[in-house]
């Protein structure tokens, strides 16, 4: 068997392409274009682009080789009118927190898709921007920035002009990102991907890297069938700690690493590229779109779609606050009013945590809402510290601990704490009941959704409920020589489980699995490294806090530990219905 050694965390995990290679620059992708025929070529992708510059630097590279350009963007022929009902689509009133994810599509831009002339000789007609797909085109490039980049340019300023769809002259809003343009956007994505001739990484605009369409798609295609582990950062926000930048080399752009996207697929990206050299990032969502049986297995995939429904985060409150005390959406409030098909049922698994460190979680048996909720308008209203202590039940966070949030529970990470948040893939419906009277970087107050989260305070279970439902202590199902597999969480109401693999450690000891056709998802919270061998014979390293899915297709598959150190792996799976 192959010896491994205990390695850092990795900031980029990258996977070879398969078929050809990355390409840098627009010279290496216009070079591949067929020189013997006038050509209709368009390049789609989403509005927060500084599409000028690609158009640009575009039409400069084709030009050196001798290929007059004529452009049409596409964004000349949007309806203003129409961009305006985008976001309109669904919502319930002048909701100033929320939107339900818009069901509009790029095509509702326009009052007539523009019809792009055909040149002439060896000319080539250039149709840019969000909806040249639609366009009658002979080759269609996609040109992409991940999503981190447009929500941290709206959120800084950055980028405030032209960042949202249907706004090229409009200041960018994050609400109108998140709740019309990504899923817009996506949808309009994944219509696209079977027939993508390139995809364009701009994260380097000058140089971008690009990779061709088949090669994209049957990477996508292999990685569907092995372990992958997505491509990991962190956000800062008012509460955030420091662990993920002192423990895992993280650098922080605002002074602590609060969030960290560890697996959100709808945000989530794949590095593809060789070992040294340049490397194109690739949705995650395109694993689900064009291979959803292998990657989610036939089950989960007949009831979620294309939709990943898990998802792992970190929440860093080490040398930062406690979290605001907030609920999410239960079921049916989800649906009738934001529009997703699931709700945002969650868990806290506690990586580290200081001595003191606690968890808010359930109400008090003897908590009055109406209490609450006056006390929390006096905290809005004159800014008087709310007693979040009288309402909600605070417990040890001790490591290794799972706590059970379904949806309607309040709940919050107090300060001290590393929290591995395995929850449902909806996230952008936090309803948040106090704040601490904490202000942002601007010196506001958060906003306060309080409403919204009265609506859905799920007043019932409380008490001792909270506990013996939702501090749930580990039950062994499986066992081996050496390792074990533990439920440390699992409700009727949630669709998911999670579960912990214990390896005691040393020469010999391997833990065994199975997908059994529905995906699993691993993170290693203790230990120095594992190594995830597949029967098919792919094997995937696993750092201490790193976080690894296994698709459906990949089956039975075994773990073991680098060294003699004992591993605590946390998995998640969807529960059968």
């Amino acid at each position: 068997m192959q010896q491994h050694q205990a390695r850092p965390y990795e900031l980029n995990p990258r996977y070879a392409p398969s078929g050809s290679g990355v390409s840098t620059g627009w010279g290496a992708a216009v070079a591949g274009l067929d020189a013997d025929r006038p050509l209709v070529l368009a390049v789609d992708g989403p509005a927060a682009l500084n599409w000028a510059h690609a158009a640009r630097q575009l039409t400069e590279a084709l030009v050196s080789l001798g290929r007059p350009v004529s452009l049409l963007d596409v964004r000349e022929h949007w309806s203003r009118e129409r961009a305006e009902r985008l976001e309109a689509s669904g919502t319930p009133g002048d909701d100033p927190f929320f939107r339900p994810l818009s069901t509009a599509s790029v095509g509702d831009l326009f009052d007539a898709v523009p019809r792009p002339e055909r040149p002439e000789g060896a000319g080539v007609t250039l149709v840019i921007g969000p909806g040249a797909g639609l366009c009658e085109a002979d080759v269609l490039w996609y040109a992409d920035l991940p999503k981190r980049f447009a929500e941290a340019a709206v959120a800084g300023g950055s980028l405030p002009v032209g960042v949202n769809l249907g706004h090229p002259y409009a200041h960018g809003t994050l609400r109108r990102l998140f709740y019309t343009d990504w899923p817009v956007c996506d949808r309009h994505r994944d219509a696209l991907a079977p027939r993508i001739d390139r995809w364009i990484d701009l994260q380097d605009p000058s140089s971008p890297a690009s990779l061709e369409g088949t090669a994209m798609r049957a990477t996508l295609a292999e990685l569907a069938r092995r372990p992958v582990r997505t491509r990991p950062y962190f956000n800062s926000t008012p509460w955030g700690g420091r662990w993920a930048a002192d423990e895992l080399g993280f650098t922080p752009r605002a002074g602590n690493t609060a969030l960290g996207y560890e697996l959100i697929a709808p945000e989530a990206g794949v590095l593809v590229g060789a070992d040294a050299g340049a490397q194109v990032e690739l949705p995650f969502q395109l694993l689900c779109v064009l291979h959803p049986e292998d990657l989610l297995g036939e089950e989960v995939s007949a009831r979620f779609g294309t939709s990943f429904p898990l998802r792992f985060d970190y929440l860093d409150t080490m040398g930062g606050g406690s979290l605001s005390l907030h609920c999410h959406p239960r079921e049916d409030y989800m649906r009738e009013v934001f529009g997703r098909p699931y709700t945002q049922h969650e868990t806290y698994y506690v990586t580290a945590a200081e001595p003191g460190a606690q968890i808010f979680l359930g109400l008090r048996g003897d908590a009055e809402t109406d209490t609450m909720r006056a006390q929390v308008e006096q905290a809005i209203g004159d800014g008087t510290a709310m007693d979040v202590e009288a309402h909600v039940q605070t417990h040890p966070a001790a490591t290794g601990q799972l706590f059970m949030i379904p949806a309607g529970t309040p709940h919050a990470s107090g300060e001290g704490n590393v929290v591995l948040e395995v929850s449902a893939t909806p996230y952008l419906y936090s309803l948040r009941f106090y704040d601490w009277l904490r202000k942002d970087a601007a010196g506001a107050s958060r906003p306060l959704p309080y409403e919204h989260a009265f609506a859905n305070l799920d007043t019932a279970r409380r008490g001792d409920d909270v506990l013996k439902d939702l501090v749930q202590q580990p039950r062994t199902i499986r066992h081996g020589p050496g390792w074990r597999e533990e439920v440390l969480g699992a409700l009727p109401e949630m669709f998911y489980a999670v579960h912990r693999i214990v390896i005691d450690g040393g020469a010999g000891c391997h833990a065994y699995d199975d997908t059994a056709g529905r995906f699993h998802i691993l993170n290693l919270a203790s230990g120095r490294g594992a190594v995830v061998e597949t029967a098919e014979g792919h094997t995937h390293h696993l750092a201490f806090a790193e976080t690894l899915t296994v698709p459906a297709a990949a089956g039975a598959y075994r773990i073991h530990p680098v060294g003699d150190e004992p591993l605590h792996v946390v998995k998640a799976l969807v529960t059968p219905v």
